[in-house]
């Protein structure tokens, strides 16, 4: 099976940085989308951001100007630069490809942002 895989998170100060990376464990052809969904502690999944094979993007507004979505090799890889993190980051991230009518979940990787 084809899997998603999740890498970069870790523990940073409040004001800091870090760049998750997700790629596909195997080559997955014809990706619609490519997304990093986040779950904290107590609450739901939420979407943080998308992108398209076109370049197009969309992140929630609590990340604007903060976090950049970026991919590589037809969204088989996609990246997450995260900056200026706040306590309220601190969550899971998820990252999801959709294509067809499939979808891909990776396993997470756990963000911590102390104050």
């Amino acid at each position: 099976q084809v899997q998603m895989r999740e890498s970069g998170g870790d523990w940073v100060q409040a004001g800091g940085s870090l760049r998750l990376s997700c790629a596909a464990s195997k080559s997955i052809f014809g990706i619609n989308a490519a997304s990093w969904y986040r779950q904290a502690p107590g609450k739901q999944r939420e979407l943080v951001a998308t992108i398209t094979p076109g370049g197009n993007t969309y992140y929630t507004d609590s990340v604007k100007g903060r976090f950049t979505i970026s991919e590589d090799n037809a969204l088989n890889t996609v990246y997450l630069q995260m900056n200026a993190l706040k306590p309220e980051d601190t969550a899971v991230y998820y990252c999801n490809v959709a294509y067809g009518s499939l979808e891909v979940w990776g396993q997470g990787t756990l963000v911590t942002v102390s104050s």
